[in-house]
């Protein structure tokens, strides 16, 4: 996200320059790829977490005693890891990291459309193209 950014500030101050609208197409692609992939996976930990009431979260734990909800405190030592408000927490971290995610997506898909019209490729080269002239 940042090299992409980096990028996208060059070309803004050389527009001129092919090898940098080159470099903004691939950068912008991959990011905007790897930034889909991370806000899918994190929708779908957020929907596992949420049928599974959270049980997944505590698989780690062995221990008979576990209850059905995660939400509930676990007094045991069986768990590496303290267990109390672990739901509430990864949900809290989750929701706001796959927002973001999205939001990064869309901005590195719109930088690497502006990529393809310095390029004179996709639909709106060509009126971009009669501007400049």
């Amino acid at each position: 996200s940042i090299a992409a950014g980096i990028v996208a500030i060059l070309v803004s101050h050389n527009l001129s320059r092919a090898a940098l609208h080159w470099t903004l197409l691939s950068v912008s692609l991959l990011n905007c790829l790897l930034s889909t992939a991370c806000s899918v996976g994190l929708a779908l930990a957020i929907a596992l977490t949420v049928h599974s009431r959270g049980m997944h979260l505590v698989r780690g734990c062995d221990s008979s005693a576990l209850p059905a909800d995660a939400r509930v405190a676990i007094a045991t030592n069986d768990c590496p890891f303290n267990t109390t408000r672990i739901y509430d927490t990864a949900l809290a971290l989750w929701f706001p990291a796959m927002l973001l995610a999205a939001a990064e997506a869309v901005l590195s898909g719109r930088c690497c459309l502006v990529a393809l019209i310095f390029r004179g490729i996709g639909p709106c080269a060509r009126s971009y193209s009669k501007e400049q002239v």
